[in-house]
């Protein structure tokens, strides 16, 4: 029964490494995808706007003025002061992209979705020996999740330096307590949390495969930033295409009906 619930959290530590690995993808795709192409989008919702304004302004029709507002009403209003600034700026005050847009100057560019395959290794052994889940009582779990926290946040960035660092921390730190031998009772209710630990991870990992963005994400699992700039072709493409459609109808009046409204010869 012991091997049976070591195995068990050995098989569960994977499979939330795994979960995190790809939450933590999604969650820099997701951030990339909205700080590159959000623009576009919000650029094809005001030209879909003024082209079926100019389109109702052109006929008259109802049908066509009810067209043209529900366009209008999809275009995202100008956010308040507090919700542009919103994410931009922390205890320190503004961080240096929002300072640099703010002045006119150079934005850093966004950093890759996916970190590199240093951060990847480090982020996995140190999830692999400070999981929480390892820990025997309350303290140590609580020292192994602070721990898990900041590694996080480092993989995050794709801060391999600092993984380096934390992996050396942990390793000069105190080693986890030898687990003793368990009742029966409570090794059947270490493997009943460990089966609901696992339920509960994969309704995560469907929920992040389904949504949006995981979609996307595992069109191109290799090479996510390439999808990104592909996205952003058709987007451009798609702007020029409305743009052009916009200014044939404000700069071609409409000569098929005269001035009773039939049709001239």
């Amino acid at each position: 029964m012991e091997r049976a619930v070591r195995a068990a959290e050995q098989a569960l530590i994977e499979y939330e490494i795994a979960v995190d690995t790809f939450r933590i993808e999604v969650e820099n795709f997701s951030r990339l995808h909205h700080q590159k192409l959000g623009p576009m989008y919000t650029r094809l919702d005001e030209l879909d706007a003024r082209i079926a304004e100019a389109t109702a302004a052109r006929t008259g029709d109802p049908e066509d003025i009810r067209r043209a507002d529900e366009a209008r009403a999809r275009v995202m209003p100008m956010p308040a002061v507090e919700e542009l600034f919103h994410g931009w700026m922390d205890g320190d005050g503004l961080f240096p992209e929002a300072a640099a847009m703010l002045t006119d100057q150079p934005v850093r560019p966004p950093q890759r979705v996916r970190p590199s395959e240093e951060a990847r290794k480090l982020y996995r052994e140190l999830a692999r020996k400070a999981h929480p889940d390892l820990a025997q009582d309350d303290d140590e779990r609580k020292r192994r999740e602070e721990f898990i926290t900041r590694v996080n946040a480092a993989y995050s960035r794709g801060d391999a330096p600092l993984l380096r660092e934390l992996a050396e921390e942990w390793a000069a730190g105190p080693a986890p307590a030898e687990r003793g031998p368990s009742p029966s009772e409570e090794l059947y209710a270490r493997l009943e949390w460990l089966a609901q630990r696992k339920e509960l991870l994969t309704l995560v990992a469907r929920e992040l495969e389904e949504g949006a963005i995981g979609s996307m994400l595992r069109i191109a699992p290799d090479d996510p930033d390439r999808l990104l700039d592909e996205i952003a072709e058709q987007l451009l493409a798609q702007v020029a295409e409305r743009e052009a459609e916009l200014e044939a109808l404000l700069g071609e009046p409409d000569t098929s009906a005269g001035p009773s409204g039939s049709v001239e010869s």
